[in-house]
C-alpha cells in the first residue's frame, strides 16, 4: 500500500509506519538491549532482524524499517565511533588533513552485517522494507562536531572558514552514502529514507549553497527504489527542496501538510506529521490531532501517516497501538 501511494495510485486508506518504530519504548527491545550494546545490536544481523520485526508483531503497520543507526557507515570511512550512550567520535574531522584521510565506504566488504540484516528482514515480512541513511550534511555534522551539539560551531566554522575542505568532506560522505543506500536497495529495500536531522540549523542561503547540491546528487542517482527525503525544520528550504526528483518528503509538525503541499507545488507524496509528544496525551486528544492531520492531507498528492520525527523512548505502547488502529479506521471510513 505504501508503494502504491508513492507510485501515485489510489488506495483504500492511508498507510502508516513510524520513524524509530523499533526502539526503547517497547519492552521486547529493552530485553534484548540488556544483553548487548547498541553497536553490537546493529552489527548482529539476527538480532537486528528480530528487533525490526518486533513492532510489526505488536502493531498493524504497513512497512518494516531496517534496524541500524545513521552513523554506522561513517566508521569504515575512518571515524572512531562509540555510543556512551550518545554517539561520540574520538577523532573528529576538523581540517583538510582530517578530510583527506577519510576513504569511501565499500558496503559489501565493510558493512556486510547491514546487508545481511536487510536480507533477513526482507525474507520474514509481507510488507515493504524501508532502508535508510543519514543525509550527507547530517553525517558531516557528527563527524566534525564529534558528538551532538547546541550551536554546531565546528561544522559552521569549517563550512565558512575552509569551504574547500567542507566540500571535499561532503563529496566523500555523499559518495559513501550513495553506495550504502544503493547496496540496501540491491539487497531488498523497496524504499529508502534519507534523514537530514540537522539541516534546520542552517539559513536558507547556506542550505542552498552547502547542502542542497549534495542531497540532489544523492537522491537523483539512486535507482530501483522510492526515495523519501526527511529534513527536520526545513520548511524555509522548500523552494529548493521541491526541485528534487524523489517520491516523497517527510514533514515535521511545524507546518501543516496542506501548506507544505502548496509551497511544494503538490509535487510529492508527503509523510507525517504528528508531533511525537502528542502520544503522551489521552486518546481523545490523539484522535483529534490525527483527525486534523488527515483533514489537512485530503487534497495533497498522497499521504503516508507518520510522526514528525522519531518516536520517543517512554511513549506508552497502548497509545501507539491506538494511533495505528485509529489512522486505519479513520481513513478507511473516509
Amino acid at each position: 500500500m505504501i508503494l502504491d501511494v508513492l507510485e501515485g495510485k489510489d488506495v483504500e486508506r492511508t498507510p502508516v509506519w513510524l520513524m524509530r518504530q523499533a526502539g526503547r519504548y517497547m519492552s521486547e527491545y529493552r530485553k534484548i538491549r540488556e544483553k548487548v550494546s547498541f553497536l553490537e545490536l546493529c552489527k548482529t544481523p539476527e538480532l537486528a532482524c528480530e528487533v525490526a520485526l518486533q513492532p510489526l508483531k505488536a502493531f498493524n503497520l504497513d512497512a518494516a524499517i531496517l534496524f541500524s543507526d545513521i552513523l554506522v557507515p561513517i566508521e569504515p570511512m575512518g571515524v572512531n565511533l562509540e555510543f556512551t550512550p550518545a554517539p561520540v567520535i574520538a577523532n573528529p574531522v576538523r581540517n583538510s588533513q582530517d578530510v583527506q584521510r577519510l576513504k569511501p565506504v565499500e558496503p559489501k566488504e565493510e558493512l556486510p552485517f547491514v546487508l545481511e540484516a536487510v536480507r533477513l528482514i526482507r525474507d520474514n515480512i509481507n510488507v515493504p522494507l524501508i532502508g535508510f541513511a543519514g543525509a550527507p550534511f547530517t553525517l558531516a555534522c557528527y563527524m566534525v562536531e564529534g558528538s551532538g551539539s547546541k550551536n554546531f560551531l565546528e561544522i559552521k566554522t569549517l563550512m565558512h572558514k575552509n569551504p574547500e575542505a567542507f566540500f571535499e568532506l561532503m563529496e566523500k560522505v555523499t559518495e559513501s552514502t550513495y553506495r550504502y543506500l544503493q547496496a540496501q536497495i540491491d539487497n531488498g529495500c523497496s524504499i529508502v529514507q534519507v534523514f537530514d536531522t540537522w539541516a534546520g540549523i542552517l539559513s536558507p542561503s547556506d542550505y542552498k549553497t552547502f547542502v542542497y547540491p549534495f542531497v540532489e546528487k544523492l537522491v537523483n542517482n539512486l535507482e530501483n527504489a522510492h526515495v523519501i527525503y526527511f529534513a527536520k525544520d526545513s520548511a524555509t528550504f522548500y523552494k529548493d527542496i521541491k526541485k528534487l526528483n524523489c517520491s516523497g518528503l517527510g514533514v515535521d509538525w511545524k507546518i501543516a501538510l496542506n501548506d507544505a503541499a502548496d509551497i511544494l507545488d503538490n509535487k510529492f507524496v508527503l509523510q507525517g506529521n504528528l508531533d511525537p509528544a502528542v502520544l503522551f496525551a489521552d486518546q481523545k486528544t490523539i484522535a483529534s490531532e490525527i483527525d486534523r492531520i488527515i483533514s489537512e492531507a485530503k487534497d495533497i498528492k498522497g499521504h503516508i501517516f507518520n510522526l514528525g520525527h522519531g518516536i520517543l523512548p517512554k511513549t506508552p505502547v497502548e497509545n501507539v497501538r491506538f494511533m495505528v488502529d485509529y489512522v486505519k479506521e479513520k481513513t478507511t471510513d473516509a
